[in-house]
């Protein structure tokens, strides 16, 4: 039976050091903070989401293969669900149908903060909740091919995205950007991940409380 050599220490710091990263240049576990009640986190969550109108929805091709879209987030709701609007007539509708497992994913580039959400997608038709989410701008995205196929609150092409959440995970940071800024040029020397904030999840458990 081969033998396997135990690393040195030196070897075995370096590996610990490198594991702790993520590809963003920023630690993970250690920049996780769970010690935050369930009502703070649904606070942060949704006044993260509210600074940041497009959110990065990804689902399954029918190949398999993932693909991303931006989406303008319509409304959040208590319920942790959130509402999006598309047209009956593109591929993303048929391939929710299929495979309904998605993910939203929003980035506040100023502030470095960004939320992932891991749920379910599923189309709903309700022409009633259609108008009263109805902005004047979806116009703009479905065009006006005469008749009720105007982009108005009755086109028969819109139908919204509801995504109900699993679980979401995200980073939030109370520091001003200078102050980031400075951190990050200081990780480029001294080799050490720049912590900008606290990552936290927040569990199905918790979600469901909410609903």
């Amino acid at each position: 039976m081969p033998t396997v050599k135990p690393k040195s220490k030196a070897a075995s710091k370096t590996a610990s050091k490198t594991s702790s990263k993520t590809s963003g240049g920023q630690a993970s576990d250690n920049m996780r903070n769970d010690n935050v009640s369930p009502a703070k986190k649904m606070e942060e969550l949704y006044s993260l989401v509210e600074g940041i109108d497009i959110a990065m929805l990804t689902n399954r091709n029918f190949d398999g293969t993932l693909v991303s879209r931006p989406m303008s987030t319509q409304e959040k709701r208590p319920r942790v669900d959130f509402w999006f609007v598309t047209s009956t007539e593109t591929h993303k509708v048929d391939e929710i149908q299929a495979q309904p497992e998605v993910n939203l994913a929003y980035y506040n580039g100023k502030s470095r903060e960004w939320v992932s959400v891991s749920g379910t997608a599923r189309l709903v038709s309700d022409r009633d909740l259609i108008r009263t989410l109805y902005k004047s701008d979806w116009k703009a995205w479905f065009g006006d091919e005469g008749g009720d196929r105007n982009g108005g609150p009755n086109d028969p092409r819109l139908v919204l995205i509801e995504v109900e959440a699993h679980e979401v995970v995200y980073l939030k940071s109370n520091q001003p950007r200078a102050v980031q800024l400075f951190k990050v040029a200081k990780a480029m020397i001294t080799g050490e991940p720049p912590k900008i904030g606290e990552i936290r999840r927040v569990g199905n458990k918790e979600l469901e409380t909410r609903r």
